[in-house]
Order: structure tokens, then sequence, then C-alpha cells
């Protein structure tokens, strides 16, 4: 019998959907263009050889679904920075919580069900600091915590629609075939159980799969200050430095130096010093290489400071009342428009007003020739700011803070003003008051009006990668449609599949949005596995929505692979985990959940 799919893709429209599609997996696979650029990409070649009309290609930025997710982040931060988590906060970071088993199990227990109303991302940017503070009190590796703290937001993502932009683009999808848009709860019955039994694997198995990286060789400032790599030296009065400015010194013509602080007498002067003409007896924070310190204490251009002052220095330049200035991590999340891009071409202290100290990535430290480093997702920089400058890193999305500065930040008596925002959200559609985005724009208005979020930071705390690939993604289902492809491939898997059991067809489809989850990304496997599995459905007379769920749970939780899903990447650095660390901790839940998943949604449909 003859492929009904070759018959289909060797159509000029066929052929040319494919090619599309194969090289939309080759970029999103090698990342040589960032997801949202390769999405943008493909829709512009579809609509370029006539495949899809324009109004076609971009129909998914104007979807409902879309228009919520951008209220919804706006909402999470105006929940978030307006107090209205600190009791959760407070939670996380308490001393009664003595050992991984008990913080898991409140990980787990509280965490995660809060993660199936609000986006999972910004929970771990916010709790991240936390917990690395509560393992550096309690003097437990970050290793056996923080992988914990992803699975638990993934798993919770599932409890109602809200918890992840996987299951908002699901339901738009859905729309678009046909068979209507998701309710708030419509896979609560189905998320529920696998929350728990994730929860119970998480409980029994952690402490003997995660692996323990310590904690000290973890703290890039304090392994710099110790390796001598942090240094305050003082201009003799016969240097060549008297005279010149930094910017014209040979410091940064001919050496990778990074003047930190300038003392003069009992004035401190802070980043930026390039243009201060330096004077003899000043005293400068120096980042540099043990050889480039001895280079230049050999030709007199500096000599070292007594050993008693040198460590007094160290303690003040990380003490923020002395001179005002703090040293803090960042993370380099997933989606930041800096990922490749080096230090040097993003003149980066200019433009963050922070000098970087030195890049984490993975096992690895670099602490030379930073200003060629080319930036990476997953890395976690060290960097020294004023304050000023820091908090406003907290309100950047290309940037993730790693250190707590809520005692630095101004106190707001608006967070039961955000709590029942929040909670309208969820109540008003729950009871079909209001539809789910003409509630999510009325809570945002409303976080606006009341202070909970000041105009700018609503711009800033949409993830626009997020909001341009997912609505470019639309284009591969409505192309799968148009082109009969997506029937095509249906009528071959129903000649394969025909007279299996339910359960196993379902499991089936499980498994290869599994692997499409793991391999490509989440959205890519619901635009592209959904409209397959829905004709594959109607062809074996089963319930649609019963295939569309199990693509929806396969794609919505990743265990796998760090590169999977955000929140895996965002731990994966902090956390010094390595690549099969992920691997061996998630491979029982995901094959656990093959087998379990297809089951409940048997049940559930009575199948």
């Amino acid at each position: 019998m003859t492929s009904a799919f070759l018959q289909v893709a060797t159509t000029p429209q066929g052929w040319i959907t494919l090619a599309v599609f194969a090289g939309a997996i080759v970029l999103f696979i090698t990342g040589a263009l960032a997801p949202e650029v390769t999405g943008l990409l493909a829709a512009a070649l579809l609509v370029t050889f006539g495949v899809l009309k324009p109004d076609e290609a971009v129909q998914g930025f104007g979807s409902p679904a879309l228009i919520t997710l951008m209220g919804l982040f706006a909402v999470s931060a105006g929940l978030f920075r307006s107090g209205g988590l600190d009791r959760l906060r407070a939670l996380i970071g308490s001393d009664a919580i003595r050992s991984p088993r008990r913080m898991i199990a409140l990980l787990v227990g509280v965490v995660a069900p809060v993660s199936g109303f609000i986006p999972n991302t910004p929970i771990v940017a916010t709790l991240l600091p936390v917990l690395e503070g509560w393992c550096h009190r309690r003097r437990v590796a970050p290793s056996k915590v923080l992988l914990p703290l992803s699975f638990a937001t993934v798993l919770g993502g599932t409890i109602s629609l809200l918890g992840t932009s996987t299951n908002l683009l699901a339901s738009d999808v859905s729309q678009q075939l046909g068979f209507g848009s998701l309710e708030l709860f419509s896979f609560t019955a189905i998320g529920i159980p696998v929350w728990l039994l994730g929860s119970l694997y998480m409980l029994l198995v952690s402490d003997r799969l995660l692996p323990d990286r310590g904690l000290d060789s973890g703290d890039l400032l304090s392994s710099l200050a110790r390796e001598g790599y942090l240094t305050e030296v003082l201009i003799p009065a016969g240097s060549e430095l008297v005279g010149q400015s930094l910017h014209h010194s040979r410091l940064q013509r001919r050496f990778d130096v990074d003047v930190l602080e300038l003392q003069r007498g009992q004035e401190i002067f802070s980043a930026p010093l390039a243009d201060r003409v330096l004077q003899g007896g000043d005293r400068l924070v120096l980042r540099c290489n043990r050889e480039t310190l001895l280079r230049l204490q050999q030709e007199h251009t500096v000599v070292l400071s007594p050993p008693n002052e040198q460590e007094e220095a160290l303690e003040d330049l990380s003490r923020p009342a002395v001179t005002a200035m703090r040293m803090v991590e960042v993370l380099l999340p997933n989606g930041s428009t800096i990922t490749g891009t080096s230090v040097r071409d993003l003149r980066f202290r200019q433009r963050y007003n922070a000098t970087l100290l030195a890049v984490r990535r993975g096992n690895q430290v670099l602490r030379e020739l930073l200003g060629q480093v080319v930036l990476q997702s997953g890395d976690v920089l060290l960097l020294q700011a004023p304050l000023d400058a820091i908090r406003g890193l907290q309100a950047n999305n290309d940037l993730v803070l790693l250190d707590e500065l809520e005692k630095d930040m101004p106190t707001t008596n608006r967070k039961w003003v955000a709590v029942l925002v929040a909670a309208l959200v969820i109540v008003l559609p729950l009871f079909k008051l209001l539809p789910l985005m003409a509630a999510v724009l009325l809570a945002v208005v409303i976080m606006v009006a009341t202070g909970c979020l000041r105009p700018g930071e609503l711009q800033r705390s949409i993830r626009w990668d997020v909001i341009l690939l997912l609505g470019s993604l639309s284009c591969f289902s409505v192309a799968m449609q148009k082109t009969g492809l997506a029937e095509a491939l249906a009528t071959d898997l129903l000649h394969s599949l025909k007279g299996w059991p339910a359960y196993t067809v379902l499991l089936v489809v499980f498994v290869l949005a599994q692997l499409f989850t793991e391999a490509l990304s989440n959205g890519t496997t619901v635009v592209l596995l959904m409209p397959i599995a829905t004709e594959l459905a109607k062809g074996l007379a089963l319930p649609p929505m019963a295939f569309i769920f199990a693509i929806v749970f396969a794609a919505s939780q990743s265990f796998l692979t760090p590169i999977g899903y955000q929140t895996n990447l965002m731990v994966f650095g902090p956390g010094r985990y390595r690549f099969l660390d992920m691997t061996r901790y998630g491979a029982p839940l995901t094959l656990g959940l093959a087998v379990i998943v297809p089951w409940l949604i048997c049940r559930h449909f009575s199948l």
C-alpha cells in the first residue's frame, strides 16, 4: 500500500513545508539561531513560498492564549514584587527546615501547588537565592535540593491551565483544530495524581540519586578572594601610573586587569573609574591573575598593601555599608538576549554599571581574559556593582539575580492587594463569571492602578522571547493541517496501530512526545504532534481530547536534560550539576510517567 504521507510529501506545498520544518528542527537543536528567531524565520518562509497566507502565519500572535500568557507574566511580577509571596520565601529559608529531605518535602508539598497557578520560571528565579542561602547556613550541598526545586515546579505546572506556557499554547492549538479551548481545571484530575506520584518519587530517591557537589568550591566570591584574584595594591610615588588616567594606562591597555575601587585618603571611588587621574599613594582594588600582579610588582608599577590591610580591604569590599557596593551572582537564563555575545562587545560595564569578576560555566570557573568570553545560557556571573545597579538587575529579563536583596529593598503595604487580585484570576473563571483572558487582563490593570506594579515594570515583566516563539510556532500547526501532512501521517499511523488497545496507542503517542520535548522544545512538540495525534484519534474512533492530554503532559514535563526545560537550566549552574546527573535523577521519573499517565487518561475518559 502506498504511504499517504509520501503522496502528500511529494506535492510542492508538502515538500516545502517539510523542508522548512527540517531546517527549523536543525536550528532548534544546534542553537545557531535563537528559538524565537527560528520560529519567525519559519513563518516568513512558509508565507514566502505560498504555503500559508500572511494572516494564517501570524494568527497565533492574536490568540487568546498568548494574550493571557502576556498578562500572566505581569500578574506574577506584581505578586512577587509587592511581597505577595514573602511568607513562602520565609518558609523556604526557615532554619526550622534542617535536612535536605525536609526541604524536598516542603518543595513538593507547597511550591509545586503554587506553580500550578503561577508560571514556574519566575518561581524558580525568586526562590533560587533563598534556597542557596539556606544551603550555606545549613552546610548542605546545593546539588541536593536545587534540582528537586525545578522538578517540583514542573510537576505542579500541570495542575491547572495557568501552570506553564505549554498548557496555554495547547489550549490555543486545540481551539484551532476545532476541539475547543481547555478550561482552567481541565486536566487537574490527572495533574494531581501526577504531582503526588512525582513527589513520592523525589522523597524516596533524592538522597541516593542526587550527587553531592560540595559547598565551598561553588562559592565564586570566596574562591576568588581565597585564591588571590582580588588584591589591594598601592601606587608608589615613582610609578608610571602617577598622572595618568586608567583609560590611558598600561593596566588596561596591556594587561587583563579590572580596577574595582580606588581609595584616596578617606575618599572611596567606585567604577566607572576610566577617566580618573591616578596619584601617588592611591590604593586600588584589582581583579587580576597572579602572573600579571607579579609583573606589575617587578616593574614597580604597584606594590602590595601590607597583609593586614589587604584582609581588611577584602572584608570591606563585601560589606555594603562601607562601600555601598555589593558582589552578587547572576544567572544567564535560556532566552536571554545577550547570549552568544562577548563581554567586550556588550560593553558590559557601561551597560549594567557592574564589573564582571568571574564566570562559572558548569564546573569550570573562568577568571582570565573575561572580555573575550562569549556568554552562554546557564552561565553564572560574579558581579560587583552599586546597590542601585543591582536592584536594576532584578527587573532585567536577561539576567536572574541569585542573591537576596530583600533587606535593601523598600517594603510595601500592597502585598494583600496583589494576593487578592491573583486569587480573582482563579476564582472568576472557575465560576464562569469571566473568561480567563478577561480576568487576567483585568488583574493586570488593577495591579498597575494600585501600585503593585509600575508601568515600566509591566513592560519589562513580559518574556518577549517566549511570546515571539509561541506566536510564531502556530504556523507549524496551521501548515500541517492545510497541506494535509497531519492527516496523512495519522493515516499511516492508523494502519500500524489499528486493533491496538487504547492504552497502548496513548503510550506510543506519549513516548513520542517525550522524545520530541527532550530533543526540541515543549512548544514545538505541541504544535507539531497535536494535529497528528487528533487525526489519529478520529481514525481510531477515540476521543481526540484524550490524545491532546497525552501531548500536554508529555510536553509539559521534561526531566532528562538541562536544555529540555527552562527551570532545569536555571538550577544547572548554581547546583554545579553535570549533564548525566539530571538524566540519572530524571530517567526513572520519565519512564514511570510514560507508564502511568496514559493509564490515568484512559481512566479519566473511560477507555
